[in-house]
C-alpha cells in the first residue's frame, strides 16, 4: 500500500487498500460498496448490520452476514417488527450471529420504527436518500487524508439526529457515515481506485427514490 491508501494488484489494476485485507472483502469492496441502493429491505439490513458492526471489525459482520440473514428472516422488516422476547432468546442462542442483547433489541425497535416511516412516508429509501449530501459538501478528490479522518461528515449528523428523534437506536454519526457509504449516498473508492469511476457513473444513473 502507497500513501496513497491504494494497492496494485498484478494485472496493474490500482484498487482501495482494504480490498485486499481478506477475501471476502474482494466483491464486496468491488461489486458493493458504493453502488446506490433503493430497495427497503435491502436499506433496513444495511442500517442493522452498521449497528451490530460498532465496536466490531466490519470483517466479522461480512463474514456472519447470511447467518445474520437466516437469523433475521431476510431482514423482512415487518416480520421483524413483530418479534418478542421469544424471538429475542433464539436471537441469543444463535451462535452464527453476534449474540449482543442491546443490538438485537434494537434491530427489532428499528424494524417497528422503519413500519412507522414508511406508513408515514411511503419509503424507507425516500426518506434516507432525502440526507444525500450535496456536492458542496463533498471533496472534489476523495485522497486517503480525508477518507482516514472524516469517519463522520455534517450529512451523516444530521441523519443519525433525525432516526434519533423517530426512536432509531445504534445510528449515531458514525455508523450512519458507514451506511451512506454502503448504500451509494457518498462514493469513498478513493481517487485512483478501478472502481471509483464505475461506481460514481452508476451513481449519476441512479433514479433517486
Amino acid at each position: 500500500m502507497d500513501q496513497s491508501g491504494l494497492t496494485t494488484d498484478e494485472a496493474g489494476r490500482m484498487y482501495c487498500a482494504w480490498r485486499t485485507a481478506a477475501p471476502a472483502y474482494l466483491h464486496y469492496h468491488d461489486h458493493e460498496w458504493g453502488v446506490p441502493v433503493a430497495d427497503d429491505i435491502a436499506l433496513y439490513e444495511k442500517i442493522c448490520l452498521e449497528g451490530f458492526q460498532a465496536g466490531m471489525a466490519w470483517i466479522t459482520i461480512l463474514r456472519k452476514r447470511e447467518n445474520f440473514r437466516q437469523a433475521f428472516e431476510g431482514f423482512d422488516f415487518r416480520r421483524v417488527a413483530q418479534y418478542g422476547e421469544t424471538d429475542i432468546e433464539r436471537l441469543m442462542s444463535e451462535p452464527g450471529i453476534v449474540r449482543n442483547r442491546a443490538k438485537i433489541i434494537s434491530a427489532i425497535n428499528n424494524a417497528r420504527r422503519a413500519c412507522e416511516l414508511v406508513e408515514e412516508t411511503g419509503s424507507l429509501a425516500r426518506w434516507l436518500w432525502a440526507f444525500e449530501p450535496g456536492a458542496q459538501e463533498r471533496p472534489a478528490v476523495v485522497d486517503m487524508a480525508y477518507w482516514t479522518a472524516n469517519p463522520t461528515s455534517a450529512a451523516s449528523v444530521r441523519l443519525s439526529k433525525a432516526l434519533k428523534k423517530r426512536g432509531w437506536t445504534f445510528v449515531g454519526p458514525t455508523t450512519m457515515y458507514a451506511l451512506m457509504q454502503a448504500m451509494g449516498m457518498v462514493n469513498d473508492h478513493l481517487e485512483g481506485c478501478e472502481c471509483r469511476q464505475r461506481i460514481e457513473h452508476q451513481r449519476n444513473l441512479f433514479k433517486r427514490p
